[in-house]
């Protein structure tokens, strides 16, 4: 079944709207046709619009609404998942994982040992591609929403923003408590937000992990090894999964 994402205001009624690249992808790539099902969702909510095309037009699909599925897919908590800048391309990977995962946002961090400088312009850009990849990873994954990438973020904006949430925690190589990890993990409830810091190459600074400390962010333990940028977040974001919807 395939899946496609519009605006609240492209569903009236028990009709459906489909604008945008969407409608190429529908009609050139996949070549469906009036009839054929899919599955449609506002992006807002975790509900699932099946509908059948009704009419195909060159800059829109006309579809019929059938059935609504409320499925619950959504984690029950808000995860958002602060990682500092990789290099290369890891962070598309990082994205699309962390969608996968279930997470509500993904903040880009840049911090003091970041290799990667982005400028305005380029950040500009990058923040569009990995929009992309989120809402693509999202489609894939049957997401009832698109988590937003926001704009990058320094150590200090980051660690304000991440005030709403319940539960913070930021692993570092030094922390060596694993029942400390333990405990802050069984914090994380349904209806409790989480903030999970992820260092780039290299980890967050000495004197980062003191300011986070310092604003209730608790150093934990992720294991013995040292993990990777791109796994650290991955082990996280998979615990927390398994811890709320066992």
């Amino acid at each position: 079944m395939y899946l496609f994402f519009v605006e609240p205001s492209q569903i009236e009624g028990n009709q459906i709207v489909i604008t945008g690249g969407d409608v190429n992808h529908i009609r050139n790539v996949l070549r469906m046709k009036p009839g054929d099902e899919i599955a449609v969702k506002n992006g807002c909510d975790d509900k699932e619009y099946r509908c059948g095309i009704e009419e195909i037009k060159k800059d829109q699909i006309i579809c019929r609404l059938r059935f609504i599925r409320e499925e619950g897919l959504e984690l029950p908590s808000r995860i958002y998942l602060f990682q500092g800048l990789p290099k290369g391309d890891k962070m598309e990977l990082i994205i699309q994982k962390a969608v996968e995962l279930g997470v509500y946002e993904i903040i880009p961090v840049a911090s003091k040992r970041t290799v990667v400088k982005l400028d305005e312009k380029k950040a500009e850009s990058k923040i569009a591609r990995w929009q992309k990849i989120a809402e693509a990873a999202a489609k894939q994954s049957g997401r009832g929403v698109i988590p937003q990438v926001r704009n990058v973020m320094n150590f200090q904006e980051a660690v304000r923003y991440s005030k709403s949430a319940q539960v913070r925690m930021i692993p570092y190589e030094l922390a060596r408590d694993m029942t400390k990890t333990r405990e802050v993990l069984e914090r994380i409830k349904p209806g409790r937000d989480a903030a999970v810091f992820i260092g780039p190459e290299g980890g967050f600074d000495e004197e980062e992990v003191r300011t986070a400390k310092e604003e209730g962010v608790i150093p934990v333990t992720l294991g013995r090894r040292i993990l990777r940028t791109e796994t650290a977040g991955m082990a996280v974001l998979s615990i927390i999964m398994y811890h709320l919807e066992q």
